[in-house]
This record gives structure tokens, sequence and C-alpha cells, in this order.
């Protein structure tokens, strides 16, 4: 198996981590500010961005997110949505990754088509899902729910402090 289905899948095993230690309603829970986002709609974006881009053909629009509520709000929802991903992810054809895929996005000054290998999509995909973890994370810390994952939104490549 190619690294970056390895490192999406890796990635994308931390989502469950978490979903099989939450109930519904800490999944759900929007009381933590400035944002008052929860954990579900932050695991529920990183599951549409994946979904998105499992589509079949070179047109992928990152915009046409499902946006399903269940998913932010039902850890089974969430689980079952997140292994159909994986499943995916594991039936990628390695020799479709360096195949150029037009993609549709909104960069904040409304649609843009950027034109992008599937293999760099996937690393945006990895990339975007521990910035989100990163989020998570944080309001993990605000609603007292230990993770036990040291990793757990943290970017491979930064550097860590060591704390004397």
């Amino acid at each position: 198996m190619n690294i970056i289905i390895q490192s999406s899948i890796h990635t994308l095993n931390k989502s469950k981590t978490l979903l099989q230690v939450l109930n519904d309603a800490q999944l759900s829970d929007c009381s933590v500010p400035p944002y008052n986002s929860s954990i579900g709609s932050h695991l529920r974006h990183i599951l549409d961005f994946y979904d998105c881009t499992l589509v079949k053909g070179n047109k992928i629009d990152l915009s046409a997110r499902k946006r399903q509520i269940d998913i932010e709000t039902n850890c089974n929802a969430a689980l079952k949505y997140l292994e159909e991903l994986v499943e995916k992810l594991k039936n990628i054809d390695v020799k479709t990754l360096n195949r150029t895929v037009l993609v549709t996005d909104d960069l904040g000054l409304g649609k843009v088509e950027i034109e992008y290998t599937f293999s760099s999509l996937l690393a945006q995909a990895n990339s975007h899902s521990i910035h989100h973890y990163a989020i998570i994370n944080y309001i993990l810390d605000r609603l007292e729910i230990p993770v036990r994952d040291e990793s757990f939104g943290y970017n491979p490549t930064t550097p860590r402090q060591v704390i004397s």
C-alpha cells in the first residue's frame, strides 16, 4: 500500500479511537468558546473532505460536502461513515495516484478550479485532518475529556517543546 494512503488511514483511525470513547452528548457539545463548534462538526468536516476526494473521475468539488447532521451528533453514524471512507482508501489503485484531477474549491473569493495530482489532494486531506484534530484537542481539553494519544492534533513536522 502506498505511503499517502497508509498515512490517511493512520490519521483517520485517530477519529475511530476518539469516537469509541465519546458519547453522543460529548460529540455534539457546542459549549466551548470562542467558536462554539462541536467535536462532531469537525469530525464530520474531515470525513466530508475525504468523501469529496474519493469520487470516481477527475473532477472533484470540495465545496459539495454532504454535511449530514447525524455524523455530527451520533457516534455510531460517524463510525459507519468513517469505516466506509477507510474502505474506499484501501481500494484505491495506486496507479491512479499520479493522475491529474481538477479540484473545485472556494478559497474565500468564490469557487475556483485548481489542477492537482490525486496524491497531492490526499496529502492535503491528511494535513487538513490533523489541523482539525488540533481544534478538537482544544475542545476536548476544555470539556475535560482526556486524550490518550499524545500525537493527536500534532502535525508530525511540528517540533515538540520539552517541558522540564
